[in-house]
């Protein structure tokens, strides 16, 4: 069944350029949170740097900070590669093998596994994750692979590389997921090579974006699939649906729920620092900071978001009631 959409617009250009500024004037002092140690690479990032950038869906882009620093983008790439594998493969079967609830526990959880009976629940956990990726159509892990850094460099509009002193760090680090991996495959949900897999997913995560590129791909989301810089259809409007509802659901880990009570936008965060934050049919919004919370999240780049959320319209559940010039009970009285 066809399904009708309604979006807004952004306020203006100007407007929308001194609100991000003053997201970053506003946070920019913040020390709170702690870098993402146990993967060494990571724990030698600048803590201070700070950027923000907010795409709309018509190509414009507002940017502010340390928007040249390049990053990679670690668990974000679960939303994007979750996306392909809808793509390729639909919606019920990604869903079948994956799922699309919030387990309640950190993203590498392996009691979280157990307790479902080898069911990874959703896509942004580590489990989910390493699922989906095994999912990617390729005849060999090569292939998979290619097909994955094609589809996430056109979800950001440039070629992505991968970093690849992250990409080793991570790499004589990762014993966590291998074992989370392995499980997967004695309950029959990965049927491939579970280290092959960790390793593919280890190069997703090891690819290097900017802010801009964060909020490019998250605009892409927004736009029904459509990348609003270099107008190329990455993925269809439906799969678009079906990512940021899972991003809601799981995108900000066992704290998505009261993300979603006090910003209210599907969002997907990364070890790195980064969040990306996508409001349908407007844009999205990408910071990076590296601190982050005990749940991985960024301590800043939240902060940021939720004051762009509020002053940009951007929550996805607010509404205002309509002025028509009726007392209340009047209008009640004719809605019965």
């Amino acid at each position: 069944m066809r399904q009708n959409v309604y979006t807004g617009v952004l306020p203006d250009w100007d407007d929308v350029e001194r609100l991000v500024a003053q997201a970053f004037d506003r946070y920019r002092d913040r020390d709170d949170g702690a870098q993402a140690d146990y993967i060494p690479a990571l724990a030698e990032v600048d803590p201070n740097l700070f950027a923000i950038a907010a795409a709309d869906v018509n190509g414009g882009v507002h940017k502010i900070g340390s928007v040249d620093v390049s990053f990679t983008i670690q668990s974000i790439s679960k939303a994007f590669v979750y996306a392909l594998a809808c793509d390729r493969l639909g919606r019920d079967a990604v869903r079948d093998r994956v799922g699309v609830d919030n387990t309640g526990l950190p993203f590498d959880s392996v009691m979280a596994i157990e307790l479902q009976k080898g069911h990874p629940r959703n896509p942004m956990v580590n489990a989910g994750a390493l699922t989906t990726t095994s999912l990617v159509p390729g005849e060999t892990f090569g292939e998979q692979w290619q097909l994955i850094r094609e589809t996430l460099s056109a979800f950001a509009g440039r070629e992505l590389q991968v970093d690849e002193q992250v990409y080793r760090s991570e790499a004589l680090t990762n014993q966590r997921n291998r074992a989370i991996a392995q499980l997967l495959e004695s309950y029959g949900r990965i049927d491939v090579d579970p280290l092959e897999v960790v390793d593919v997913y280890t190069r997703q995560c090891s690819l290097l974006v900017d802010v801009t590129d964060l909020a490019v791909m998250g605009a892409t989301l927004a736009d029904g699939g459509v990348n609003p810089v270099t107008g190329a259809t990455v993925v269809s409007p439906d799969v678009c649906r079906d990512t940021l509802a899972a991003l809601a659901a799981s995108g900000m880990y066992e704290r998505s729920g009261e993300w979603l009570f006090e910003v209210g936008i599907p969002a997907k965060s990364g070890v790195s620092g980064g969040i990306v934050a996508i409001t349908p049919g407007k844009g999205a919004i990408a910071t990076f900071a590296p601190p982050l919370d005990e749940a991985g999240n960024s301590v800043r780049g939240q902060l940021a978001i939720g004051y762009l959320s509020r002053t940009l319209g951007l929550n996805v559940f607010a509404s205002a009631a309509r002025a028509t010039g009726r007392p209340l009970r009047e209008r009640v009285v004719a809605a019965e």
